[in-house]
């Protein structure tokens, strides 16, 4: 049996990236295909599948934001990972506040304590998907010592040396 990739390099932290379109609608989506590339300039890199909201907003506006979740933040991340941007608001069905970026468009997300605002300078396929490398324009981190939510495959999540369910608690929502 083949595994899907994501099963055999793992775990790895999840962001919740926002973008927009040219005409200021916002998105927010959770990835886990996620890495640093440098660190002087600061860059971050992401992959996306083309048939994705974000990478349609990413086309249109070259900016987006690395927000990290804190492990609270369970549900949220489900919400933004299972719902596309083209049928939902996903800030208004998750409940996540937004706060104005500095130097890009797409908002912040106000209660992730790391918040990295970026400039798409590299957007390339990749298989079935694009990879997209983002300079660091402005960062801003409220907190440095929370436990981030790690992800596998599909609907398994983890926390720092334990693995969560949120299938079963979050039924009520939909």
């Amino acid at each position: 049996m083949v595994e899907v990739i994501s099963r055999l390099i793992f775990p790895r932290v999840v962001a919740l990236i926002t973008t927009c379109d040219r005409s200021g609608r916002t998105n927010v989506a959770s990835f886990s295909f996620l890495m640093p590339v440098s660190f002087e300039p600061k860059y971050i890199a992401f992959s996306v599948a083309p048939e994705r909201h974000t990478f349609k907003n990413l086309n249109e506006v070259k900016e987006f934001v690395v927000n990290i979740p804190s492990e609270e933040m369970l549900k949220e991340v489900w919400i933004c990972g299972t719902k596309s941007g083209r049928d939902f608001n996903k800030f208004a069905l998750s409940g996540l506040e937004t706060e104005k970026s500095l130097k890009v468009l797409p908002p912040r997300i106000k209660s992730c304590p790391v918040n990295l605002e970026c400039i798409v300078e590299f957007m390339e396929r990749f298989g079935d998907h694009y990879i997209i490398v983002g300079r660091v324009v402005e960062e801003h981190v409220s907190q440095i010592d929370f436990k981030p939510i790690l992800h596998y495959s599909g609907k398994i999540f983890y926390k720092i040396g334990e693995k969560v369910s949120v299938e079963n608690s979050l039924k009520r929502v939909y």
